[in-house]
């Protein structure tokens, strides 16, 4: 006897079956993503005090962030074929619980070496639950919701931004660095078990699968991801090469006091909380292009960078950061989803995981670089001309990637 629609488990479901359900799963990956920015986050308004305690001299507190993208990186692949192997929803748990029991534990370190095995085992959590994240988000929303949805999810790093920087440094006077480190655990580790309990695989349709599967090494050879993998280290390289300097360039090359770059700064982080889900839902509305709109948002952040670069006074700084800021991150959504619709639904995690490493090499390498021409030139200008390069790469290499919807 057939069984009927109501006699279903919640894994038989299809997209089409639970258009409600669907914003609690986006909601949950959400959560996941934001404490898992907020667990990696604290250590910037904490850095002083753990140094402080464990007698570690200023230089060496770099050292920890080291450690923590270390196993980030590596986590990033592994993890996508973790969500391919395993299921988005079972992924993320395995993620974020470990990830809670480990930024917990990071409360207990009384060593330098304790601390870095932690962070590095802190970073293999953390780069594990992206993937599943966006497997999870691409294949509850079909591409019609897919650009609004992948808009809402990807503003969980910009909120974790302000949330760390409003919550921790209050919460570190009240329970010492101890105290933040065991509380932010417990709320990821509790997240993690709402996922497990919560979360399942969308059922994807019949008509989404009837194409080939592709496999590992078609998409190592996938000449689409390639460029996506090219696109996303030169956009990254513009807009963590200028989040990392801006403040010390605006300082050295302008002579502003630290407090007016602060500020400075915080425009800058402020046009990417609305501006992520503003180009899903243009990219929605538009049936789901996303290439063009790209291109766009890659020329402009290109010379948005080139224009803050030829700017001098602080009034010129305060009101272009924040359109450099919208520039500097509206892109995330689309590339994201781009992704994911090139890769096809069965190796979503795959695809991500593979090009968010490559692209995390745009974040890790471009610090260096731009010292180094600040350095040699001692120019504001230059410093800048060498971030613009990033997004003119991804603005050029974007032409050439062919826009598919393979669910």
């Amino acid at each position: 006897m057939t069984r009927t629609k109501s006699m279903k488990t919640l894994s038989e479901f299809t997209i089409s079956d639970l258009p409600a359900y669907r914003w609690v799963v986006l909601t949950l990956a959400w959560l996941a993503l934001l404490f898992a920015f907020v667990d990696r986050l604290a250590w910037a308004n904490l850095a002083v005090k753990v140094g402080g305690s464990l007698g570690l001299p200023v230089a060496g507190l770099g050292a920890f962030v080291t450690a923590f993208y270390i196993g980030y990186v590596v986590s990033n692949a592994l993890g996508g074929l973790g969500t391919d192997r395993f299921g988005s929803s079972r992924m993320l748990s395995y993620a974020l619980i470990p990830l809670g029991l480990t930024t917990f534990a990071f409360s207990y370190t009384t060593s330098t070496l304790m601390g870095l095995v932690i962070q590095v085992l802190m970073g293999l959590a953390a780069g594990a639950d992206y993937s599943a994240c966006v497997k999870l988000t691409a294949t509850w929303f079909d591409f019609k919701l897919r650009g609004r949805a992948m808009g809402l999810l990807t503003t969980a790093s910009s909120v974790g931004v302000v949330l760390t920087n409003a919550a921790v440094p209050y919460l570190s006077s009240v329970a010492g660095w101890e105290g933040v480190y065991r509380i932010l655990g417990s709320l990821t580790a509790g997240v993690g078990l709402l996922c497990l309990v919560i979360l399942r695989d969308a059922n994807i349709p019949a008509v989404a699968t009837s194409v080939e599967t592709p496999t590992l090494r078609s998409l190592a050879k996938n000449r689409d991801l390639i460029l996506l993998a090219i696109v996303g280290f030169g956009a990254l390289w513009g807009t963590w090469g200028f989040a990392f300097w801006v403040n010390a360039l605006i300082v050295k090359g302008h002579g502003l006091s630290a407090a007016q770059a602060g500020v400075i700064a915080a425009m800058f982080g402020a046009g990417a909380i609305f501006s992520k889900p503003l180009v899903g839902l243009v990219s929605d509305l538009l049936g789901g292009k996303r290439k063009l709109i790209l291109i766009i948002c890659f020329a402009c952040f290109a010379a948005a960078l080139l224009l803050f670069g030829s700017l001098h006074t602080e009034q010129q700084f305060m009101l272009a950061a924040p359109f450099l800021g919208v520039t500097a991150f509206i892109y995330t959504p689309l590339i994201v989803a781009m992704v994911a619709e090139i890769a096809g639904p069965k190796l979503v995690g795959s695809a991500y995981g593979f090009t968010n490493a490559f692209w995390q090499l745009g974040s890790v390498i471009v610090p260096v670089v731009i010292g180094i021409v600040f350095q040699l030139t001692n120019s504001f200008s230059m410093a800048f001309v060498a971030l613009a390069a990033g997004p003119a790469l991804a603005t050029v290499a974007m032409f050439w990637v062919k826009e598919r919807h393979l669910f």
